[in-house]
């Protein structure tokens, strides 16, 4: 089951209580240095908050920055499992999330009580999690892996070792096409990642020649077959920096084209179509983080992620082994 699109203002939105200062960047900057912060922000955010954060990284990036993290709080600019991942791996630490209603259609398309169920079903099997998962799957898990070490965590697997692989199928997919391994897969997936048409796809793609298909393994079989490169957001943006091509096509989602263009201003992206004529290429829980909020935050301290220490543990557990075996292969 997937989470429905929230609305954009609203739910946990507190600006109506609370003077904004007109100058909210001094302001974020001012409070940074009182509360000795620290601001980590995903890839997918709005380019005001990308433009603010100290560390901009992918699930795999943000996750080391973290767990490396000296400061007091940690701000983070992202969704709710991304928060908990830095609340895991900090536990004497404060971790604001700016609006706690920016969850994941991934994360919530593996509810805990039903794969609690079918991991009871294989018991002979491990299980890799994808960190786009809520601290109770990683609690279950014997491995985290990101898009950008699932292939080489996998391969690190003895081979006769059957393995469950949660909760993104797609993802699943691709490791085992890149690992020629057999994994069990949980059904689940990202509804910004399975809206793009492959249709409009080939469309664009015959109005502009020249470009580089770019994708994210997360996107569905019928949409990779196209790519000239599928990689983690680090690694399109690393792909896109290095290329000798000037034109690409970003086939996830868009707000990583801020960080593509500030690297390389004289080089073109374009943003994948949708099925649809809406935005459906930009998360909606992503964006509910707003400036306002982001002050909101850390001028009040809240809201705090929580989490239970017996949670916290046992999803520490796989998230220091993905750290090991990130550091190790690499």
């Amino acid at each position: 089951m997937f989470l429905t699109a929230p609305s954009p203002v609203g739910i946990n939105d507190r600006t109506s209580n609370d003077a904004i200062p007109l100058d909210r960047f001094q302001a974020i900057a001012d409070l940074k240095k009182e509360l000795n912060a620290v601001i980590l922000a995903h890839y997918y955010q709005d380019p005001d908050l990308q433009d603010i954060a100290d560390y901009i990284g992918d699930s795999l990036g943000l996750s080391q920055a973290a767990a490396n993290c000296q400061a007091d709080v940690i701000v983070f600019l992202g969704v709710h499992f991304m928060a908990e991942t830095a609340k895991i791996l900090n536990p004497n630490k404060l971790v604001l999330l700016p609006d706690l209603d920016a969850g994941c259609s991934l994360a919530d398309s593996c509810p805990p009580d039903r794969f609690a169920d079918f991991k009871l079903a294989h018991p002979d099997h491990l299980v890799i999690s994808y960190i786009n998962c809520s601290a109770d799957i990683k609690a279950m898990s014997d491995i985290i892996c990101t898009s950008a070490n699932a292939v080489a965590i996998v391969n690190q697997i003895p081979k006769d070792q059957p393995i469950i692989f949660a909760p993104d199928r797609n993802l699943g997919r691709y490791v085992m096409e890149k690992t020629g391994r057999e994994l069990l897969l949980w059904d689940g997936a990202c509804i910004v990642h399975e809206i793009f048409s492959e249709r409009k796809l080939i469309e664009l793609k015959l109005h502009h020649p020249q470009a580089a298909i770019i994708a994210h393994p997360e996107c569905e079989a019928n949409v990779l077959r196209h790519a000239d490169f599928i990689g983690s957001t680090t690694g399109l943006l690393k792909y896109a920096q290095n290329s000798d091509r000037q034109e690409f096509i970003v086939v996830t989602e868009s707000g990583v084209i801020h960080q593509m263009q500030k690297a390389t201003p004289t080089k073109k992206f374009i943003p994948a179509p949708p099925n649809s004529n809406c935005a459906c290429n930009e998360c909606p829980y992503m964006r509910l983080n707003t400036l306002d909020k982001v002050y909101l935050a850390m001028k009040n301290r809240t809201p705090e992620i929580t989490l239970p220490e017996s949670t916290r543990l046992a999803a520490l557990k796989p998230m220091q082994r993905m750290l090991e075996m990130s550091v190790s292969k690499l």
